[in-house]
Formats: structure tokens, sequence, C-alpha cells
């Protein structure tokens, strides 16, 4: 059994940086992916980031040269460095991980909101 857990959410002002870690416990031999989604009130989840573990990255074309996905040493961990915060970045964000064989998983989220 995989458990996702998140943090590092909170408010933030427009401009500023926020840094959300994710941290995965469990069965991690077989990690394929991580990623971070969000949802925004109104919204249907979109997905932000991902990385693979060979380290390739893909970003959604509203977050890029902003937002960076990385990996922890140990690989059960994914961060997502969020500079130049706008308010239309407020929403739940959600760590993701899929493994070999398909199976997903997701964390319970944790809430950014940018606002002065």
């Amino acid at each position: 059994q995989v458990q996702l857990m998140e943090s590092g959410g909170g408010l933030v002002q427009p401009g500023g940086p926020l840094r959300l870690p994710c941290a995965a416990s469990g069965s991690l031999f077989s990690v394929n992916v991580m990623a971070w989604y969000r949802q925004a009130p109104g919204k249907q989840r979109e997905l932000v980031a991902a990385i693979s573990t060979n380290g390739y990255t893909n970003y959604t074309d509203t977050v890029k040269g902003e937002f960076t996905i990385s990996r922890g040493n140990g690989k059960n961990t994914v961060y997502l460095q969020m500079n130049s915060l706008r308010p239309e970045d407020t929403a739940v964000y959600c760590c993701n991980m899929v493994v070999v064989g398909g199976s997903v998983y997701w964390g319970q989220g944790t809430q950014v909101t940018v606002s002065s």
C-alpha cells in the first residue's frame, strides 16, 4: 500500500514563492511517474507537472519557467517549487504517483492561496 502526504501549502502574496513537498511511503520500488495536479474552485483538475524515474519532466504551459518539479535523493519524495505565484495559481494541489502496472495513488491535497 502506498500513501502520499503533501505539505507546504498556505497563503502567499502574488509574486512570492512556495515549495510543496510530497512524501511517499509504502511499496515504492515500482514507482513510474510522480506528479502534481491542482484543482481550482469551479474548475477541472489539471496536471501541473510530472517527473519520471529517469528524470524526464513535463509541465503545463501556464507554469513553464516558473514551477520546477524535482525528486528527492531517496526517490520517495517529490517537490514542486513554485515561483512568481499569481492569484490564478490558487488551488488545491495534490500529489500523484503511478506505479509500474498502472496503479495510481493520490494524496489528500494541500491548499495554496495566492492573495494580497
